[in-house]
């Protein structure tokens, strides 16, 4: 794990890389401040202010969007369940996760915590995610096919190399603290759709600094955890040997991930598999004109990965209808947009979308390009009671690395967001708070803008 350890410790990453990640940060606090309100956020925070009133619990890291301080811990698990909370956080399609919601919940806890720098957060932050991309290019996508959510499993990883990073760890307390995370790593797709999904990015990311923070104080792990016979490669059925992890890391420190294949900011508020039809759909109504009443059927032909994640064809409720592709399809074609509302629990019994979802069908298209990346591709078809057949293949969708938001779009993005937890005022402060994060001298100056 030599070349590993040596860049958890060593890495020095160029300015576009640390440029990327400041966008990473921005988008994530924003939609962490959007979450903080959802059902699962406040779960959290309810365990977390009962252990504090118990005084079981303390410190001085912020929940975003609340009142609540907490330890670094249980910090990084409010703030990454928050920021997964709505899925309107970025995606990765090399590693498969959403990288940032454990990422950035961790580094900023930890950065409390120590004390740290913007700067310092920002490059613990693209450690993380370069690691989190070879991980994923080693494992995926087998990995992700068993039934194994990478956002938790990968995440874990790339956190506990994040919060080693900021810790200031010796080599040998990162590979400790990496052998202990390989033991913490864990996250299901069978509970896609529900409350534990977002719970994922809060594990990984309180499960990061836990990592960290036991090395630090001289737990000791076995150092083959990740590459040993029955170690974290091999229990979770890599697509590669374990043995072989050497070659993804070769080139770290002189290939970006984050610059090469980048981040997927999301400008939709449900799962990654859905955009590419989402984008299609809406393009063709603008177009076209059609309405709802106008729709005899819509056919939708996606790659074999993206069945094993939307996995809800008839959602019960706001949460599994993030999951469905007849749902946010049908919701495209009624209300000819897609925002946070779209996915209140009474959208899921609103009687045009229930009648349009039923003309929705979605199948495995063998004529796909089989070589992009899984869940990125979508062949739409949309059949209209006049007799028309408009039809459209999607390569992507806005917000993807080749079509990225713009620094307006980021922006117009995170205020939507924040001002679910802070007055108008407040969230314009926040945003010019974190902008400016890379010149931040102590990120618990940028976090005193991020409460309510």
């Amino acid at each position: 794990m030599t070349p590993l350890v040596d860049f958890i410790t060593e890495a020095m990453p160029p300015a576009a890389a640390r440029a990327a990640a400041a966008r990473a940060v921005l988008d994530t606090i924003g939609v962490t401040l959007a979450g903080a309100s959802e059902p699962a956020a406040q779960s959290v925070q309810q365990v977390i202010a009962h252990e504090r009133r118990d005084g079981d619990g303390s410190g001085s890291c912020r929940v975003l969007g609340t009142a609540l301080r907490a330890s670094a811990t249980d910090a990084a698990l409010a703030n990454g369940t928050a920021a997964h909370a709505l899925d309107f956080d970025d995606m990765c399609f090399v590693s498969l996760a959403h990288p940032s919601a454990p990422l950035v919940a961790c580094a900023l806890a930890t950065a409390e915590h120590a004390g740290a720098t913007g700067r310092a957060l920002l490059d613990a932050y693209i450690v993380g995610f370069e690691i989190e991309g070879r991980f994923g290019r080693a494992m995926n996508p087998r990995h992700y096919r068993k039934g194994w959510h990478c956002t938790s499993t990968i995440g874990t990883i790339g956190a506990a190399a994040a919060a080693s990073r900021l810790l200031g760890l010796d080599a040998a307390a990162v590979r400790h603290a990496l052998g202990i995370a390989a033991s913490e790593a864990s996250g299901l797709k069978d509970n896609f759709g529900s409350m534990v999904k977002p719970l994922h990015a809060g594990l990984a990311a309180r499960n990061g600094v836990l990592a960290a923070r036991l090395a630090q104080a001289g737990l000791t792990a076995n150092l083959n955890a990740i590459q040993g016979p029955q170690g974290f490669l091999a229990a979770m059925d890599s697509e590669h040997d374990p043995q072989d992890l050497r070659n993804f890391l070769d080139d770290l420190g002189d290939r970006w991930e984050i610059l090469d294949t980048g981040i997927t900011v999301k400008l939709y508020p449900s799962c990654a598999a859905t955009h590419p039809t989402l984008d299609t759909l809406l393009d063709l109504k603008r177009r076209e004109g059609f309405g709802a009443d106008q729709v005899q059927a819509v056919e939708i032909g996606v790659d074999a990965v993206t069945p094993t994640v939307l996995i809800h064809s008839r959602p019960a409720d706001g949460l599994q209808a993030k999951f469905s592709m007849p749902f946010c399809a049908a919701a495209a074609i009624v209300h000819g947009r897609v925002g946070i509302e779209t996915f209140e629990d009474w959208q899921v019994r609103d009687r045009e979308i229930v009648s349009s979802l039923q003309r929705v069908t979605m199948c495995v298209d063998s004529t796909l390009d089989g070589s992009a990346p899984p869940l990125t591709q979508a062949r739409v078809t949309v059949r209209l009671e006049d007799g028309r057949v408009l039809t459209a293949v999607a390569n992507g969708a806005r917000g993807y690395p080749e079509r990225p938001a713009s620094d307006d779009e980021l922006a117009m993005k995170f205020i939507s967001c924040a001002v679910r937890a802070l007055p108008e005022p407040r969230a314009e402060q926040a945003l010019a708070a974190v902008r400016a994060i890379e010149s931040s001298p102590d990120v618990r100056t940028l976090t005193e803008a991020l409460w309510r």
